[in-house]
């Protein structure tokens, strides 16, 4: 079935307003660009029924697909969806996989063409989300809302102009050259690759395959733990994912509560950038961290990593240990403290009934402690130690606080 043909008739002038399935469909598509893209697929399923849904992605998803004046995030959910009905068969036997791809050229070629001008196009990532789906891995996109993928920064490797399918590598015929949109333009951009009698090497396809499933691993590290195996496959990819980073600040404390030893290689090669704006966010966001385990397990690796980084006032070369030791660790220490005097209050007013605030003066008092013994910290010092030998004092009911203050009180008498 050739669904290019169906798609080049126009649907009824006023089918998409009489029925109350396609206005139905059309409020969906408004709002459902928030939710994961498995979820949202398995609304519209549930929204329309079996043998309505061909004809309705004809008439009402292709349209969207095809319009770049459409919002990205709903082109990036109907391509999702278009896959997910039939997502339980293989890609090349999906009747819109011709349309996906026609969809995936038009939109690689023009963003090639702008980076040609050095510019960058606005539907980048539909471009891999589409590269993402006729490769077979349409199912790694399931878990992130369209809008998240979106916004989402790529990595150099997997933009538009690196990105080949496996069914382009055959030589271009006269025809399928014609049907490409700006071809004329798109061969003279130096180092393209979207000429079929040049196409990218299998190692380059296999390097290429495996940074986007270390993409993807990335964006699951905010959700959840990833799996071992997960781990191993993301860690080597990581300084390609951050050089530029694909990452904000924002993006750090979920995968520092969730991934601690994937978030300590991720900080390491941030902060070994050339100093920025970015970094000085995401040295803020350290030290807004929650006295949590996994916070200080990052913290205590950030504070004995010796990798060399360029100091962003002096200009000189520190490293990593250095800026976080001088940036982050007396913000994060006093914001541990206000946490916990939170917490205290708010159990004390029966607010909460766990016992976070015990678990917190404990490992933030082990932290300490550690750091002591490292030398990270000097307990003789009043900038270094006053704050947490009050906190201490004040917590002497607990034995590891107790402990603490024993030690910080000795070295001053």
């Amino acid at each position: 079935m050739h669904v290019a043909a169906y798609h080049s008739q126009p649907p009824p002038a006023d089918q998409g307003h009489a029925d109350p399935l396609y206005t139905s469909v059309g409020h969906f598509l408004a709002k459902a660009c928030s939710n994961t893209c498995s979820t949202a697929a398995q609304a519209f399923a549930q929204l329309v029924q079996p043998t309505a849904r061909f004809q309705l992605a004809l008439d009402a998803l292709l349209p969207i697909l095809d319009s770049p004046r459409s919002e990205l995030p709903q082109r990036i959910l109907v391509s999702y969806i278009l896959y997910s009905l039939y997502a339980p068969h293989p890609i090349t036997i999906n009747p819109f996989k011709s349309v996906l791809f026609d969809t995936f050229v038009k939109e690689r070629s023009v963003a090639i063409h702008l980076a040609g001008e050095g510019r960058a196009s606005d539907s980048e990532q539909l471009v891999w989300v589409l590269w993402k789906v006729l490769k077979g891995d349409g199912d790694h996109l399931g878990p992130y809302p369209p809008n998240t993928l979106a916004r989402e920064s790529l990595p150099p490797k997997l933009r538009a102009g690196n990105l080949v399918l496996d069914e382009e590598k055959a030589p271009l015929t006269p025809t399928s050259r014609d049907a490409l949109p700006l071809q004329s333009d798109v061969n003279q951009v130096e180092g393209s690759n979207l000429t079929r009698d040049s196409p990218v090497s299998p190692e380059e396809d296999e390097n290429t395959r495996r940074l986007s499933q270390g993409l993807t691993l990335l964006l699951a590290a905010r959700e959840r733990v990833l799996t071992l195996s997960e781990q191993r496959l993301l860690n080597p990819l990581i300084p390609q994912l951050t050089s530029p980073s694909v990452l904000t600040s924002l993006d750090l404390p979920p995968i520092i509560a969730h991934n601690p030893t994937i978030a300590t290689p991720l900080l390491i090669n941030l902060l070994t950038l050339p100093p920025s704006d970015a970094t000085n966010a995401f040295l803020d966001v350290l030290a807004q961290l929650p006295p949590t385990l996994p916070s200080f397990d990052v913290l205590g690796r950030l504070l004995r990593e010796m990798t060399p980084t360029t100091d962003s006032i002096a200009g000189g070369t520190v490293t990593v240990a250095d800026v976080v030791r001088m940036e982050v660790l007396g913000p994060f220490i006093q914001q541990c403290i206000l946490w916990l005097d939170r917490a205290e209050r708010e159990e004390r007013d029966g607010v909460t009934s766990d016992d976070r605030f015990a678990k917190g003066v404990q490992n933030l008092c082990r932290f300490y402690s550690a750091l002591l013994k490292l030398r990270v910290v000097d307990a003789s010092s009043d900038a270094d130690s006053a704050e947490i030998a009050h906190f201490a004092l004040r917590n002497s009911r607990f034995e590891e606080a107790n402990a603490l203050y024993s030690v910080l009180a000795a070295s001053r008498f």
